[in-house]
């Protein structure tokens, strides 16, 4: 199969498979177990929204964010490690994974628009109160939710997801500062590194003792999304909007202060994009949060996913228990 046949897939959603019915189902000739990933898609606001869900409809619920430059694919082994005890749905956000990517002249890319976006999907498959994983990208996307909607988050997950100013104390962002100072193509053109495949592999293999505990799948996908023709211009849209974040990160504390949720922080320690400063600044507001520093890097699932799952396990039935 060459590249251009793989883009092609990875550009489909429809060849996915879809409804569960995945090779075991299909043998034993019978609706698979409730914890057996579904893939799926839906419309929000003329988007369509590709998402994994596993778990009984009943559960409480678990709501994933993903981070950049990857999807729900992160999350493909801790799905079903949570979904015997929990509903647990995780969207790809539009230009990412097998959501669609509308052009950016019809589209607006934000964190703003992704927010509301994602506020409406959960709306619409029932997710009326649920716990958030955010990791990345998916930090101020989901700490919008939770301070637009406090009553619906009953528990935090972060995974190297920032929301203090020390979680950005990293020369990695001294270029995308500057191009948020003057939004000039040239700054612009520099960040376009960003989006090739060294890039992409170095967030996955930094911080990694032992990079053979790394599957290639992981960043292969990554980059395939991002070869799409458009889509680096999407990303980079994203790089300039970061910025409004941080002025954010005043009112996302205040949210942790105030309202306390259950905390569990668990973070590559030896992250070059967002430094373990970051992680520690969240008992800063809310001190029972808790809080584990791997030895990894940025993508601490998919070298720790069984002990993130587990600690999730653990924290989870704690907490939601008590709530």
């Amino acid at each position: 199969m060459n590249r251009r046949h793989l883009l092609a897939l990875a550009a489909t959603p429809a060849l996915l498979p879809t409804a569960g019915l995945g090779p075991d189902a299909a043998l034993a000739g019978s609706e698979p177990a409730s914890d057996a990933t579904r893939h799926r898609s839906l419309t929000v606001d003329g988007v369509e929204i590709f998402y994994r869900e596993a778990g009984p409809a009943d559960a409480p619920a678990l709501l994933l964010l993903h981070g950049y430059p990857t999807s729900s694919h992160m999350f493909r082994n801790l799905i079903p490690a949570l979904a015997e005890r929990y509903r647990v749905v995780a969207p790809d956000y539009p230009g990412f994974g097998y959501s669609a990517a509308p052009g950016r002249d019809r589209f607006t890319y934000s964190f703003d628009t992704f927010a509301r976006l994602i506020e409406r999907f959960t709306e619409i498959v029932g997710l009326t109160r649920y716990a958030l994983y955010v990791m990345d990208y998916g930090a101020p996307v989901g700490f919008r939710l939770a301070t637009a909607h406090p009553e619906r988050v009953t528990a935090l997950v972060v995974q190297n997801g920032n929301a203090y100013a020390e979680g950005l104390e990293s020369p990695f962002w001294d270029p995308i500062r500057a191009y948020w100072k003057t939004g000039a193509a040239a700054e612009r053109e520099a960040l376009r590194q960003f989006t090739t495949p060294a890039a992409t592999r170095w967030q996955y293999t930094d911080g990694v003792a032992d990079p053979s505990r790394l599957s290639p799948d992981a960043w292969t996908l990554d980059q395939l999304g991002l070869d799409r023709p458009g889509n680096a211009e999407i990303q980079l849209d994203l790089f300039y909007d970061y910025r409004t974040n941080a002025p954010l990160y005043p009112a996302w504390q205040a949210y942790f202060r105030r309202h306390r949720p259950p905390t569990l922080v668990v973070w590559g320690r030896n992250d070059t994009i967002f430094p373990a400063a970051g992680a520690q600044a969240y008992r800063r507001d809310n001190p029972e949060a808790e809080l584990h520093l791997l030895d990894t890097g940025h993508f601490a699932l998919e070298t720790h996913g069984a002990e993130i799952a587990a600690l999730m396990r653990d924290f989870l039935a704690r907490k939601l228990r008590a709530g």
